[in-house]
């Protein structure tokens, strides 16, 4: 299973990156147009709008199958390890949840503008809001399989706490008192 959400999310970076070449290419040329031609391509915009929102969702999901979201460990990381499982458990069926709220919410909106055309392109704007949908089952699949190894105790207890510290904030890790002379001394003069 992990080697089947590792591809799928190569393949999620690789249309994202797909679409951001795609989001230049419209965006510049469109300026282009305007500064030298004083013309402009009217799907341009909608269309690099539509690129945009697609790309957000997709790499929410990379972001999350990688744990890369945002949060705070200061509380979990002082609990034992079966607290920081239990933790792990609950927050992972509230995520399961409002992934919930998202797939249905995101295919009423589909449901209801299946019929309704964008104005320019003229393309279902129910696909608009399928990338909603695509998100919340990407993510439902990625999150019950993450329930599913803390559950079963598959999970280190390193594994057990969701967010990782980032690279920006590695630098401000205090280093070992032993190794770490006071300011203003030298290994001499402690």
């Amino acid at each position: 299973m992990n080697r089947l959400l590792n591809r799928y999310c190569r393949a999620l970076e690789a249309v994202c990156a797909l679409l951001m070449a795609a989001m230049v290419f419209l965006v510049f040329g469109n300026v282009v147009l305007r500064y030298f031609f004083s013309t402009g391509l009217l799907l341009s915009e909608e269309l690099s709008r539509w690129m945009f929102v697609w790309m957000v969702f997709m790499g929410a999901v990379v972001v999350m199958r990688e744990r890369g979201h945002m949060g705070t460990d200061m509380v979990v990381v002082r609990l034992p390890a079966w607290a920081q499982r239990l933790c792990l458990v609950v927050a992972q069926i509230v995520m399961l949840y409002i992934t919930w709220l998202m797939l249905d919410g995101s295919w009423s909106q589909v449901a209801v503008n299946r019929e309704t055309e964008a104005p320019v392109s003229g393309l279902s704007v129910g696909i608009f809001y399928f990338a909603g949908v695509l998100f919340a089952l990407s993510t439902a699949v990625i999150l019950l399989h993450q329930l599913w190894l803390t559950v079963s105790g598959q999970l280190s207890d390193q594994e057990l706490v969701m967010v990782q510290e980032s690279e920006e904030m590695a630098h401000l890790a205090l280093p070992p008192e032993a190794d770490d002379p006071a300011p203003g001394t030298s290994h001499g003069q402690r």
